[in-house]
Order: C-alpha cells, then structure tokens, then sequence
C-alpha cells in the first residue's frame, strides 16, 4: 500500500472492518467447500439424497455468507472511497488556490482541470478496488492454503511453489504496464493543456486564417494519445492471459496429482473434492488483484499526481505561525530580503527585495517587462513562496504570505480577470457571495456597468462567462471593480490590469478605480506610468531588483531610473 493510501483520514479503521470481514468471508468458503465436497462424496458413495439436505443447507449458508461478506465489503470500500474523494477533491482545490495562478500557468489549466475531475474520480475507483483486494490477497490465500495442508500436504506443496511464480510475473507485467500507464498519464496531462490552449485561442486562429491548419496538430496530439492507449490496453489483455494461464496449470497440477492419488486409493475423494474447490479460490484473490491492477492504474498515478501537489511546501507552511490578520492604518508589513528564483539556480525573478509598507497608502510597481512586477505581486498576494527572505506583518515573523488569514484581507485584479459560466449577478459577487441584490446594484452603479445591465436581455440574471454572452476587455474590468467594491477588503493587489485595454478605454475606468484606492491599501503593478503621480509612493524594478523608491515627484526630481523607464515607455508624465 502507497503512502498516498496510508494517510489518508480514516484508513485504519476501514482496513480493520475489511480485514474482519475477508476473515469471515474466507472462512465461509472453506466451510462452503468442505460440505459441499462432502455432500458429493456421499451421494457418490450412494448415501440417500434426504440425508444430505442438512449438509447442503449448511453449504447454502456458508454460500450465502461469503457473498454477503463480499457485497458489505464493497459498500464499506466504497463509502470510504467516496469520502476520500470529496476530502481529496476539498485539499486538492485548497492547495490549487493557494498556489495560485502561476503554478496554475507552470502546470497547465488543462492538467488541473482533468486532475480535480478526473483525476479524482480515477482515484476513487482506484481506492474502491484497491484496498477489498489488498486484504483479500495478503489473507485469504494464506488461510486457505493452511487448511489444504491440513487435508492434503502434496496439493499444498504445489500450491506453495506456484504461487511466488505468479506473483512474480505479475509483478514483472506490472512493472511494464506502470511504464506503460506512466506514459499515457503523461501523454493525456498533454492532450488536456492541448486542448484547452485550442479553445482559448480558436477565435485568434479563426481570425488569422490558421484554423483549419491548426485541425491538424490537434489531430496528432489524439493520434498521439490513442496510440498510448493501445499500448497500455495490450500490456493489461497480456498480463490477464498470463494470469488465467498459470493459474489453470496449477490447479490443473493439484487435479492431476490428486486424479492420479485416487486411483492408486492413496487419497480419499471428500478430501481430494475439498481440496480442487479450493484451488481456483486460492489464485482468484492474486487474479482479481492483477486484473484490477490496471483498472486502477490510471486512479494510482492520479493520487500521486494529487498528493505531490497537496504536500508542495506543506511542511513549510504548517511550520510557520499564522497570525490573525485585520489590515488598519496603523498596520505594518516589512519585506526583508526577499528573492524568488523560479528553476535551480536559474536567474532570480525577485532579488533581495526589502520594503516596509504602512496603513492605507498606494504603492505603484514600476519596471519593463520581465523586471518582476507581476512576481512581487504574487508574493504580497500569497500565491507564492519567497525562494528567501522574510516578512514582518505587525510584529510577527512570517516565511510567507500563503495563509489563509492574509488572503482574505486581500482582492486579486489581474490583466485578465476571469468571468465564470454563471450569472453577471453571480460573478460580481465572487468575493461576497452573500450579497444583496441591492448590494450588487449598488457595485454595478459604482464600476459602471449599469449601461450594460439596461441592455442586456437578463440584465443582472444575464449568464456571462464561457459558452455565456461575451464581453469585452474593459466589461470585463469593470466586473473585476464590482467585484472588489463589493468584496470592502481593505487590501488591493493590480497586476496589469489595464494593460490589454486601449487608452480611451483605460481612462474611462481611471476614474472608477481611483475612487476605488480610498482608504486601501493598493499595489498597483503596470507599466503605464500616468498612473503614479496618484500614488502614494513609487518602487522601481529592474532585473528582479528595487533600484529606486519614492514618491512620482520625487523621482522625477532625482532624474536616475525612473526617469529613464519614462523616456523608454515613451516619453513626459503630467
């Protein structure tokens, strides 16, 4: 069993209730093969057939408990499956959110989206089959195979010397169908971030002419995945043959050497009758294990998948003190040294970044592209971990901003916000589900959004998102605005968020989102600097590094790097 099954809440108790339950099961076929082995002896031996009802009733009831052992184990297998795969599914979305949209933009969306669906599913099932048949295979066949030693030491010998020979080619073709499998995981986590790539990008392809060409590359990354899929499906018919092969030549070796025992009278017929019954169900745990080997393969690489994320820098998060959070004016956050390298010991995106921030001010990032603006906002928005340095948030000292506290004094506008499948009303109220409508009407009003609301058919009951009406960039910022106005977090995080937008368009929102920054805390990340005479203080980037602070005013004064970032963005701010 994986470490992945191991920790998984509740598992103890559920292998105790299997274990009782295959130990009752096993005993029931042992009974069940031992009077029914003798009711044909006796009636072979020309006993009456009324003198055997009482033996058959027996078998019956041991027929009947077996699978009834069986159908309980299912149901206990899979009601703790289903438990797992919420409380999975839960920890999964937890530590996606956590991470935030970088890690979702390194792993792909479509790798993420298959992993939280599908992936949990395959889980699931892989759970459900898994653990009846690990307790099944680890007892069952040893509490049969002491009995059969007791009835006849010969047929146990056999069975003893075939067993490992099965359990060894299993293994073998396992290993092969896990390499197999591996491949095809791989080859699907591709097909999935394919795919989802093609959607968002078919209008920009249909516009450019290149849809059609573009068909075939989708074409080869399926072919691609479906000649993984014959691979994979070749191993496991393989490894089912060879499972039915060997298990036939040993149970026929244990009828042969009995067969032959019988006629020399070295063996009595009840005993050789009980012992061939329980030959095939010496191998059906091992058969059963193996054939739902690769059913559940596909679930086995998932969890693994699942967990890898799940326990990315868990330690270090649960090492860290979580301090209770409630952002004022007299509150106090000090960035010390702070760098972020993404690969090894590639170039530092953030480098030694030190900066102390205060109350409800405006902080303007400034930089070209690729200076870190969009990386230091991610770290004050604790969707991702320093690589080094420490922070101070009112006196308590903190590895990171990833907790969930900070992250609820905070509102995430990006450059392009995401509209969900649901209603315009729905989607406004992303930070405050529990909005009023009045409460909405009154964010529609503020971002400017009631022209669009009087023109829709649905008007705030309108279903916007994918496979909804479209909106266009600067609608779908002012439902970002909405959003914030709505959600009254005292802590505001930009990134770009004008960026995509032309100029008339951005200087229609300018004015919504300067009454916005009242009485915020703001970092404003962009690389339009018309921005930063209205902030409070401005930090200059360059190469992950802070080169300059200080207010617009001040900056242009001190004629250094600010000043040559405006004349290469293109010229004098007012």
């Amino acid at each position: 069993m994986d470490r992945t099954l191991r920790e998984l809440p509740g598992i103890k108790a559920v292998l105790v209730q299997l274990f009782m339950l295959t130990l009752v099961q096993s005993v029931a076929i042992i009974l069940a093969a031992k009077w029914l082995a003798e009711g044909v002896s006796s009636l072979f031996a020309g006993e009456p057939l009324p003198q055997q009802f009482g033996i058959m009733g027996l078998f019956v009831l041991a027929f009947l408990i077996r699978h009834g052992m069986a159908s309980l184990k299912q149901k206990v297998a899979y009601r703790f499956a289903e438990r797992a795969g919420t409380d999975v599914r839960k920890r999964l979305l937890e530590r996606l959110f956590q991470h935030g949209p970088k890690f979702a933009k390194s792993e792909g969306t479509g790798h993420l989206v298959t992993l939280v669906l599908e992936g949990v599913s395959q889980f699931r099932t892989y759970v459900e089959l898994f653990l009846p048949r690990m307790i099944g295979t680890s007892l069952t066949p040893a509490l049969l195979l002491a009995f059969i030693f007791t009835q006849d030491a010969v047929s146990g010998v056999i069975l003893v010397v075939t067993m490992p020979l099965l359990i060894v080619f299993l293994i073998l073709i396992g290993l092969a169908a896990r390499k197999q499998t591996e491949g095809q995981w791989h080859t699907y986590r591709t097909l999935s971030n394919h795919f989802v790539d093609s959607l968002r990008g078919l209008e920009t392809l249909k516009v450019l002419g290149q849809s059609r060409k573009h068909s075939d590359t989708i074409s080869q990354v399926s072919d691609k995945y479906r000649r993984a899929t014959m691979r994979t499906l070749r191993v496991a018919f393989l490894s089912s043959f060879a499972l039915d092969f060997f298990t036939m030549l040993s149970v026929a070796l244990v009828a042969v050497s009995l067969g032959l025992r019988l006629i020399d009278g070295h063996a009595v017929l009840g005993t050789a009758l009980t012992v061939l019954i329980l030959a095939p169900e010496y191998f059906l745990p091992v058969r059963m294990l193996g054939a739902d080997y690769h059913a559940t393969l596909n679930g086995k690489q998932a969890g693994e998948a699942i967990q890898a994320i799940i326990e990315r820098e868990e330690e270090l998060d649960e090492a860290q003190p979580i301090p209770s959070v409630t952002w004022t004016d007299d509150s106090v956050l000090t960035l010390s040294s702070i760098s972020v390298r993404y690969q090894g010991e590639g170039v530092s995106s953030l480098n030694n970044v030190s900066a102390e921030i205060q109350g409800f001010s405006k902080i303007g990032i400034v930089g070209e592209s690729g200076a870190g603006k969009s990386t230091l906002i991610d770290v004050l928005a604790g969707f991702l971990r320093p690589t080094s340095g420490t922070f101070t948030l009112d006196g308590a000292k903190l590895q990171s901003l990833t907790f969930e506290a900070w992250r609820k004094q905070t509102t995430y506008i990006p450059q392009h916000p995401y509209l969900f499948h649901a209603s315009l009303a729905d989607n406004i109220r992303f930070y405050n589900p529990d909005a009023s409508k009045e409460q909405v009407e009154r964010a529609v009003e503020f971002a400017g959004l009631r022209h669009l609301t009087e023109r829709l058919p649905h008007g705030l009951n309108e279903r916007i998102g994918d496979g909804g009406r479209k909106l266009s960039g600067g609608q779908e910022q002012r439902v970002a605005l909405a959003r914030a106005f709505l959600s009254e977090r005292p802590i505001l995080l930009f990134d770009e968020p004008t960026a995509h937008l032309d100029i008339e368009t951005e200087y229609e929102l300018k004015e919504t989102m300067l009454r916005l920054f009242q009485h915020k805390l703001v970092f404003f990340a962009t690389h339009r600097l018309h921005w930063m005479p209205h902030m409070d203080r401005v930090i200059v980037l360059d190469n992950g590094r802070v080169v300059e602070t200080g207010t617009h005013e001040e900056l242009l004064a001190r004629n250094g790097a600010y000043v040559k970032l405006v004349r290469a963005l293109g010229g004098a701010i007012v």
